[in-house]
This record gives C-alpha cells, structure tokens and sequence, in this order.
C-alpha cells in the first residue's frame, strides 16, 4: 500500500513540475514520495524523487540546509541505482548544473549534454541542455546557448512533457532579448499564446517579469511599478525564490530613472544580505553602492565597491546578473570619482559593448552596455571616447525602444560635450534640450555632474609649478611647459579669472589686476615671491638631507629647481630688493607681453590643442590683459 501510495506522489509530482510548473506543490509532492521510497529501500523510486526535488531551474534551493539536503538524497539515490541507466545520467545532470552554477562554469554539464546525445534518452536530453542553458547566462556565451535552446525545443516533441516545449520557447526568448535581436518581442508573443492554453506557473512568473521590463524601456514607470506588483506574487504563488530579487531589481531600475534610487538606500542594506539572492548575484552590493554614492554616503559606497572588486575586478563571475553589476560599480565609481575601478570596469565591459544591460532571465533592462562604456570613460577624464560610447548608446537604445536609456545618454551625451567644448556648444547644447524634454515627458529625474566636474563645466583653467615646468590644467587634461616670460604672464592671468590687469603691471612684475576702474591685490608680488621662497626653503632642506645620505642624483635634481627659483627672484627684484620696472611706456608693454603670451599659447596648443584653442578664446591681451573662462 505505501508503495502504491508512493507512487501516486511521484506521478502527481512530476505533473505538478513537468505539466503545471508548481514549484511549490512539486517539492512537497516529491519530498513525500522519497521518504516514502526511503522507507521502502525503493532505490529507483528514490532517484525520481530526489531528482524532482531539484526542480526546473538550477539553484533553486537557497538556504544552505535546504540546498545540502537536496543534494545529499541526490547523491545517495545514485548510489543506489545502475550507473549507465537514463535516471543516473539524469542525476549526474542535474548534481553537474548545480556544481557549475556555484562556481561559475559550466564544463561538467556540457560533458554530460553530450553524454545525453550519445545515449539518445530526449528527457535526459532537455534536462541537460535546460540545465546547460542555465549555467551558460554570461554574456560571453550567446550564441552557444541559442543553439541549446533550439535544440531544446526540437527534443521536446519527443519527452511527452508539455512544460519542456514551453521552458525551451521561452529560453529562446531570453536568448534574442539578451543578444537585443529585433526578433526577441516575436518570440514572447510566441511563448504567451503557448501558456495562455498550457499554463506553466514557473514560466508564466518570467513572462510577466519580461512584461514589466517592456513597460520600463517604454518609460510608463507607473504601469511598470503596478506590472512589478504582480509579477512578485505570480512569483510566490508559482514558489520562486528568484519573486523577491527579481522585484527589488524592477524597482530598483524604475526608481533609477526616476532619479530617486537614493530613497531605497534602506531597502537595499537589507536586501544584499538577503539569503534569497542567487550565490552569483552581486548586482545588489553594486546598487547599494550606487545608492549611498547618490545619497552622498561615499564611505559606504567605496565599501561596496571594495566588496564587489576584492583583489580583483575580474575575479567576479559572469553570471546573469553581470552587467548589471558593472553598470552599477561604473556608475557608483563615477559618483565618487574612482577613475581606477572605473577603467577596470571598461576593460572588462568593453567586449561586450554590442550587448543591452539585461537582468537574468529578462527581468529589467538598463540600456545599452555603450552607456556604462561612456560613463567609465567620462569618469576616467576621456571625454572624446565617452563622447562615441554616448552616441552608439542612443542609436543602440532607440533599437530597443528604451526611451528612459534613450534619454539618459542623451543627456550624459550633453554633458559630456560641455565639458569639452564648453557650455556654449551648439551640440551640447542641442542633446541637453532634447534630454530635458524627453525626461519632463517620461517623468524622468536627471542626474547632474559631481561638483568637482561641474567645476569643469565653466571651462577653467588653471596653472600651477611643478619642479622646473608649469602645469597648465583644464578639468582632467594636464600640458607640461618649460618656463617662459609669457607662461609668467599666464599664469597671473588664470589665477585672476574676470579681472582686468594692466600689461605695463605684467611686464614690470607688479601685476596689479584691476575692474571697473577698481585696484586689486598685488599678485605675483605679494603671492608668487611669498610661494617661491617657501619652496626655495623646502627645497634647500630636502637637498642638504639628500647629500648627507649621499643622494646625489636627486639631489643635484632638485638643485636644478632651487638655481631656477634663486634666479626667479633675483630677476624680479631691483635695489633694495624693490620689485623690478620694466619700462613706463605702456605701448612697448603692451606689444612685448602681448607677443610673449601668443607664444606662450602657441607651445601649449602644441602641447594640448584642446587647452590651446580653450586660452586663445579666453585670454585677451592689449593694454590691459584678462583671462575670462567661458
């Protein structure tokens, strides 16, 4: 009689798994019907259920009681049973594709795909390539999975078992969304028509999850939001440990957009350490961590980053959560202005540029990887790379009919372009308007520069000494120049933005800079000769150090720059140590310092024509000098 009623559990479970796609009813079905074969010392009983206790997906057993209990009663009825039979083949498939998902590889259950071949059994078969399929979510393996997915599809006509027709349809349907195929819409409408007359409780809950992605790409984040609702209690009716993840990451993306992700930094330090999440997911710390970088908790977010990288940025696996994790490290490491992290993000990116940012199973979208490529390259100080990347993320955004990462790019795409040429840019200028419009129509809250780069937007330049040369710097680019009298000249000029200084003032060394009519400070009298002293100083007690430890490479380095400082003020001082006149012909001042600062901007543009062209728009010379930035 228990053998009879064993048996019946079994029947009704792999229903319940292979028809309905009740996760739920099916493991407890299954768990029923092994320990009712355990007591019975039915070995073969024992291996169908422990085999239907792993479920449809890999990883479905999140705890670690849960997952080592289930793994235990699978390697213990495959002990019991014949080696070369289809049940243990089965049962080294599914042991294989949990193994390989944890480590982030998928070498032992391709072996045995291949075994399944050989051996001809369609449901060892399907379960084998599902399994594969599963393992095999990276961005580096599209293609190979869409050719497992057909396969699939064609085997499933063979097992007798509606719900592997339908898992094979719609892992193609995640194939073509993750790859961005134009054919990837088709094949859903596909995949609902099958499940509106076969109901599968498992995939019906990814459908729905796809539906709520295709709300946030067409920016109606209040549908989107609703559509999220429901897809988490399709979730926990069908019994997916993936409802809470997959819900946190929707309205993760939606607030995002929405520019409010700072608001769910609470929700988020909950959720990373929540035992529901995949081993393979890390897309949480690297939200969390783009949420206190919004929030202004740089700590915090340079914590996670430090989490997420460890010894290696590299070293993270390239799971189905992947891109969406180093979207959110490019971007957190852009909020806080981590130019390393940023440029090992876009090496590791940089592959798969082609691709759209996509969460598991079609969960969420953020756009095209191009994006995150530009953002990396922008915090990096790259400006004309990211400049490209935002162009291709527009074209390749608008072919995914993703308005909100459309206007995103666009607008970074502005932004990016003023920080070049300047906030006068016609270009710039053009892609911000369009970006505002777009986001005032979406709802969209768009994020503005860091304030050490919204700095940069005014186009200032600056320059400062470095040992013997003048460093002249404009935002991240930096030109190098051997001292001159028109680097002299600049110098004052670009440490007083907006003021007015008379040439004869430059010439003689004074360079009293002055506006409407009013007197300033004296500058390099008072500040630059204070300066060099100082340094002259420093420099003298670093020398005499290095020549007591017998340095004398470095020393007679550094006494290159204490010769050149000594001479400095020599110059610049007369009798009495009075500051030195050049002349009271304000003519000859005027033709003299005029010709030495063109000079002087003809070796920088030499040097850096971005920084070249920049002065030569903003320095004006005649009787009276003035640096203005744009």
């Amino acid at each position: 009689m228990t053998a009879v009623w064993a048996c019946d559990q079994q029947l009704a479970g792999e229903r319940a798994l292979h028809v309905d796609g009740d996760l739920i009813r099916s493991r407890r079905l299954f768990h029923e019907a092994y320990v009712a074969a355990e007591r019975d010392r039915d070995g073969d009983a024992m291996a169908r259920a422990a085999l239907g206790l792993g479920g449809v997906w890999v990883h479905e057993h999140r705890s670690a009681a849960d997952a080592a209990l289930v793994r235990a009663r699978q390697e213990h009825a495959l002990q019991l049973i014949e080696p070369g039979t289809a049940l243990a083949l089965r049962l080294r498939a599914r042991l294989a594709g949990e193994e390989d998902y944890r480590h982030g590889s998928s070498a032992a259950v391709l072996s045995l795909v291949s075994e399944a071949r050989r051996m001809g059994e369609p449901e060892a078969l399907t379960e084998a390539i599902s399994l594969a399929h599963h393992c095999l979510l990276g961005p580096q393996h599209a293609s190979e999975r869409l050719e497992l997915a057909n396969e699939m599809i064609g085997q499933a006509g063979l097992t007798g078992r509606p719900g592997d027709l339908v898992i094979g349809m719609l892992w193609r349907t995640v194939d073509l969304f993750l790859t961005g195929d134009p054919r990837a819409e088709r094949s859903l409408i596909e995949l609902r028509e099958r499940i509106d007359t076969q109901n599968h409780l498992a995939v019906a809950f990814v459908v729905s999850a796809m539906d709520v992605m295709l709300s946030i790409r067409a920016g109606r984040f209040l549908e989107a939001e609703k559509l999220a609702t429901i897809c988490a209690d399709q979730g926990e009716a069908a019994g997916d440990v993936d409802a809470t993840g997959w819900f946190g990451g929707q309205i993760g993306t939606i607030r995002w957009y929405q520019g409010r992700i700072a608001e769910l930094l609470p929700v988020l330090s909950e959720l990373v350490n929540s035992p529901t999440l995949s081993a393979t997911d890390n897309s949480y710390f690297a939200a969390l961590a783009t949420a206190a970088a919004a929030a202004g908790d740089h700590r915090l977010a340079a914590g996670m980053l430090a989490r997420l990288h460890g010894r290696h940025l590299a070293d993270l696996p390239r799971s189905s959560s992947w891109l969406m994790s180093m979207y959110g490290i490019v971007e957190a490491a852009h909020l806080i202005g981590d130019a390393e992290i940023a440029s090992r993000a876009y090496a590791l990116l940089s592959p798969y540029a082609h691709l759209p940012i996509i969460a598991s199973l079609g969960v969420t979208c953020l756009g095209s990887v191009h994006h995150a490529l530009g953002m990396a390259a922008l915090t990096m100080g790259d400006t004309s790379t990211a400049i490209a990347h935002f162009r291709d993320a527009i074209a390749r955004n608008l072919g995914l009919n993703h308005w909100p990462a459309v206007t995103m790019s666009r607008w970074r795409l502005g932004q990016t372009l003023a920080l070049r040429n300047g906030i006068r840019d016609q270009a710039a200028h053009r892609e911000l308007a369009a970006a505002e419009k777009e986001a005032d129509e979406l709802g969209m809250r768009l994020p503005a520069l860091p304030s050490d780069r919204r700095r940069t937007m005014t186009r200032t330049v600056t320059c400062q000494r470095r040992g013997v040369q003048w460093a002249v710097e404009l935002g991240t680019r930096t030109a190098l120049l051997d001292d001159s009298v028109g680097m002299r000249h600049l110098t004052v000029l670009l440490a007083n933005p907006g003021r007015e200084i008379r040439a004869i003032h430059l010439a003689s060394g004074f360079a009293e800079a002055e506006s409407d009519g009013m007197s300033a400070q004296p500058v390099l009298d008072d500040v630059a000769r204070r300066t060099y002293e100082e340094r002259l100083a420093e420099l003298q007690a670093h020398i005499e150090e290095l020549e007591a430890l017998q340095d004398n490479e470095q020393a007679a380095a550094l006494g290159a720059e204490r010769d050149w400082l000594v001479a400095e003020l020599a110059a610049a001082t007369g009798m009495g140590g009075r500051a030195r006149q050049f002349t009271d012909d304000e003519e000859r001042a005027r033709i003299a310092v005029g010709k030495a600062v063109r000079r002087a901007l003809n070796r920088i543009a030499m040097t850096d024509p971005i920084i070249g062209d920049e002065l030569r728009a903003t320095i004006q010379t005649g009787l009276r000098c003035s640096y203005r930035p744009r």
